[in-house]
């Protein structure tokens, strides 16, 4: 572990955050890669391949990359339900090993949000890893229980990361009100932007 008292370290964490995505992105049916999800420029497809993406762009930051590229690859339209949970694993080890050394804590890199800390910057994917779950279970139905100990994590981070207002020139919306007693990941959704309530047509949620 590389902890600090303002930040614990984030690799476990994040270990966990991508084991519970895979989890869902396993459970998405063939029938729902062209339905709607919370965050409004995703379908189920797009989102499934930001997911993607997103992991294999950050694990060439160690390397010195910036993290950036083509944000849904032009591929992802020919990928069938059964075979996101690999591609989606591939990406997620290859983040996990990249992120090994203890001393990229504490390295600033520089990823598509800004320069920082690693332990910052990891942090970050965390919090989007894990806003995107919610985005995805909810966009499939999936009524599974959700991670609390990832959840308050990408919680903690997304209020030291994004203010309560001021966001114009952010890829997040307003911050949304949710009912007294919310549990940790409606939370989270609603800070990031998204409807708390919003289920997909045709879905029950439980």
């Amino acid at each position: 572990m590389n902890s600090t008292p303002e930040m614990p370290d984030p690799r476990p964490v994040y270990a966990g955050a991508t084991a519970q995505a895979a989890k869902v992105i396993a459970a998405v049916r063939p029938e729902q890669l062209d339905g709607p999800t919370p965050c409004s420029e995703y379908d189920v497809r797009a989102l499934l391949g930001h997911l993607v993406s997103g992991a294999r762009r950050i694990a060439t930051v160690p390397d010195g990359s910036d993290g950036k590229g083509p944000d849904v690859p032009e591929w992802t339209a020919d990928v069938p339900a059964q075979q996101w949970p690999e591609l989606y694993e591939d990406g997620r080890k290859r983040m996990i090993s990249a992120w090994e050394s203890d001393e990229l804590m504490d390295t600033d890199v520089t990823v598509p949000w800004g320069r920082m800390p690693g332990r910052y910057a990891l942090s970050g994917s965390v919090m989007e890893t894990a806003g995107h779950t919610w985005d995805l279970a909810r966009a499939i139905g999936w009524t599974g229980e959700l991670d609390e100990g990832v959840g308050q994590f990408a919680l903690a981070t997304a209020h030291q990361a994004l203010p309560a207002e001021g966001r114009e020139h952010m890829p997040f919306g307003d911050v949304r009100q949710v009912q007294e007693g919310a549990d940790t990941y409606t939370r989270l959704a609603a800070w990031l932007g998204r409807d708390p309530q919003w289920q997909a047509p045709g879905t029950v949620q439980q």
